[in-house]
């Protein structure tokens, strides 16, 4: 998803390990090490969680060392076998894939090694504590709005709807959709529903150019992530649309979709609270690593009203997305304007 820079830890542990920040607690100071298995560093959203949770983490005395995946499982587990021989207080987890990772993640746990998983949330087998966002709701939320565009625009809650997922075998976009088409159900608009295999923006771009010969009376166009968008809207540029002419809504919330509503191309984001999700696994790391149960109940995780629960999995907090429209656009709060909370992190005691 949503390219921006690469930093290439390569194969050699050594080498990924040398190039890693060291987080505001100095490795006298640090509680610890904690190691970040990064699926890959080749998008906006992965490359902020690295800076967010080294940022974090290092609010509460853990020193982080992030490692990028590359997008390739057999490094990804190659490098938690490696640190596993490096005494870390814990791991967190962003897989590459979610059912290969499962036997590692299980190793690491018999080992005595807490695992936190990030953003990409495995059930298959139980980690020590969760932190997602609330995709179901960012599927409802992107319905909300979407109703209200097109009142806006025909005067009723009709139209049509082409819905360009990212890949189906990823849940974060299966849920998006879930929510999504629940809360449309019954209304008259039609919704015509497509993946972009691999979030490959350029398959965005095809699905969007064909479906629009096929279906040019298409109102709006819902994209589950940013960078798809920006491929739509250079396909709606080309062929001679106005900015809003095909109205253009996105989930996530990266700096190209943000920019996308400045121009006047896309009309809302609905955000990946990223800072959030990231401060949650700080917030609670003190008693995941000491192996204190998690009580159940509603948290503040920077001002947002989030949700831990526990789940066959293990502890899982739920923390929900964000409206953005062209009236809080440069609001700093929101992950894609790329300015992290000053305000350091609170342990949960």
């Amino acid at each position: 998803m949503r390219q921006l820079w690469r930093i290439c830890a390569g194969a050699a542990l050594a080498a990924a390990i040398a190039f890693s920040p060291i987080s505001p607690a100095s490795a006298q100071e640090a509680k610890g090490k904690i190691y970040y298995l990064v699926p890959t560093l080749l998008d906006e959203f992965q490359t902020g969680s690295v800076s967010a949770i080294e940022k974090f983490m290092g609010d509460v005395g853990y020193e982080v060392v992030s490692l990028d995946g590359q997008n390739r499982t057999d490094l990804q587990l190659n490098q938690l076998d490696d640190v596993l021989n490096l005494d870390p207080a814990a791991l967190i987890i962003a897989a590459v894939d979610f059912d290969a990772i499962k036997p590692g993640i299980e190793k690491a746990r018999a080992a005595g090694v807490p695992v936190m998983i990030f953003d990409r949330q495995i059930t298959s087998t139980p980690s020590d504590l969760t932190s997602v966002a609330g995709t179901i709701e960012i599927g409802q939320l992107a319905a909300k709005e979407i109703s209200r565009l097109l009142t806006e625009k025909k005067g009723s809650l009709s139209g049509k709807v082409l819905q360009i997922l990212g890949d189906p075998g990823d849940p974060y976009t299966l849920d998006i959709q879930k929510g999504f088409e629940d809360s449309m159900a019954g209304s008259d608009v039609t919704i015509l529903t497509q993946p972009a295999m691999q979030w490959e923006a350029s398959n965005a771009g095809s699905i969007a150019q064909d479906q629009l010969l096929t279906n040019p009376d298409i109102d709006l166009i819902f994209v589950h992530a940013a960078h798809l968008a920006v491929a739509v809207a250079a396909v709606l540029e080309a062929q001679g649309k106005a900015p809003g002419e095909i109205m253009l809504v996105s989930s996530n919330g990266a700096p190209v979709g943000l920019d996308l509503i400045r121009k006047g191309w896309e009309q809302v984001e609905v955000e990946q609270p990223l800072y959030a999700q990231a401060a949650a696994l700080a917030m609670f790391a003190d008693k995941v690593i000491a192996g204190e149960e998690l009580t159940p109940g509603e948290y503040d995780v920077t001002g947002l009203p989030s949700v831990l629960t526990v789940e066959a999995w293990g502890p899982n907090i739920k923390i929900p997305g964000a409206v953005i429209t062209a009236e809080n656009v440069d609001d700093p709060k929101f992950w894609g304007n790329l300015q992290p909370p000053a305000e350091p992190v609170t342990p949960v005691e």
